[in-house]
């Protein structure tokens, strides 16, 4: 088996393993693999955090670890968190933004820049007249807002992006 295919296999996994605080919302549809190292049968996977004090990064990293030995010809997995590069929003896939409306969380804003207002559509009803009822959430990485249509408070996920402006 080739190493491109085995890099595949590894994804393929990387997708059956949920965000702790997010059923099912798979660490690589969030967009927190950064990148997959193999050496024989040795696989190392590096992984940015949605947020640096996330307390679920411990559990993260036991679930893909357990997840990559299980497959036959891994003998070992390394699994690191790296803060050398950053996490944005963007990167969670359109399966992703699916599966969190599924929870009932808007997926974040298309195209925010840093330092505007953001809003979302609500997750239930798909009205844009959504209101934010409180920045802090019930994880760091989500807010909570309310739907003026259907009368329904959701959470949304925090706009993270990359500051282009300077």
């Amino acid at each position: 088996m080739q190493v491109q295919e085995r890099q595949e296999e590894i994804r393929s996994v990387l997708k059956t393993v949920d965000d702790p605080e997010l059923p099912s919302v798979s660490v690589m549809d969030l967009g927190m693999v950064y990148d997959i190292a193999i050496n024989d049968g040795s696989v190392s996977v590096s992984m940015v955090p949605t947020f640096a004090g996330c307390p679920a990064l411990d559990f993260i990293e036991i679930k893909v670890q357990k997840a990559i030995e299980e497959v036959p010809w891994v003998t070992d997995c390394d699994v690191e968190f790296s803060f050398q590069h950053k996490w944005s929003t963007d990167a969670i896939t359109d399966t992703g933004k699916a599966q969190l409306k599924k929870h009932g969380i808007a997926p974040p804003p298309e195209d925010y820049r840093p330092g505007e207002e953001w809003t979302v559509n609500c997750p239930y009803c798909g009205s844009d007249y959504t209101s934010m009822d409180n920045v802090f959430g019930p994880t760091a990485c989500r807010s909570i807002l309310y739907c003026s249509a259907c009368k329904n408070p959701f959470e949304a996920m925090k706009p993270v992006v990359e500051d282009t402006a300077n």
